[in-house]
């Protein structure tokens, strides 16, 4: 049974890790999952203040994946409207596209880019705010680039982390 948990954390974790780049999947709470089952082994014990420092840097960066976006428009010269802009943009090519049929690009992933890159670019145009535009637009981009890297870096912690377990495992 122990082989079960371990392959099944494994996969969680390398899941976890493809979520970060791939809309459809919920890399960070997949990769704490991942970690999570490795209490199973005999090996492990449980290390409160670990589980709940990796829980909450798995729910920090699901939240943060849909807000920097958003600051990197305010933060780069968006208006309200810049703002209101990539909020819809985020909303549309996450949950509207894909509802339509609409599918840009593998499992979506240039509607989650475009959607606030537009959104932003837009809601500029509407606030009249023609020269910040395209740098509010970039600004959203950069924000989603910002959250993508913090998924990243977290499902190569669970990864990580899985492997140490594995490594106690057959080490005892």
């Amino acid at each position: 049974m122990d082989y079960f948990f371990m392959i099944l954390a494994l996969l969680l974790a390398l899941a976890g890790l493809l979520g970060a780049i791939v809309p459809a999947l919920p890399g960070p709470p997949l990769s704490f999952i991942a970690i999570l089952l490795l209490l199973t082994l005999p090996t492990e014990q449980a290390n409160i203040p670990f589980l709940i420092t990796s829980g909450i840097l798995a729910v920090v960066i699901t939240v943060l994946d849909y807000v920097v976006p958003i600051y990197g428009t305010k933060k780069l010269g968006g208006t309200k409207q810049g703002v209101w802009g990539s909020t819809i943009g985020l909303l549309v090519g996450l949950i509207v596209l894909p509802l339509l049929g609409i599918t840009l690009g593998p499992f979506g992933i240039l509607g989650i880019i475009a959607g606030p890159f537009a959104g932003a670019y837009i809601g500029e145009m509407i606030a009249k705010n023609k020269d910040n535009a395209l740098r509010a637009a970039i600004g959203s981009f950069l924000g989603f680039l910002a959250g993508t890297f913090l998924k990243i870096a977290y499902g190569i912690f669970g990864i990580v982390v899985v492997i140490i377990s594995f490594v106690q495992y057959f080490s005892n």
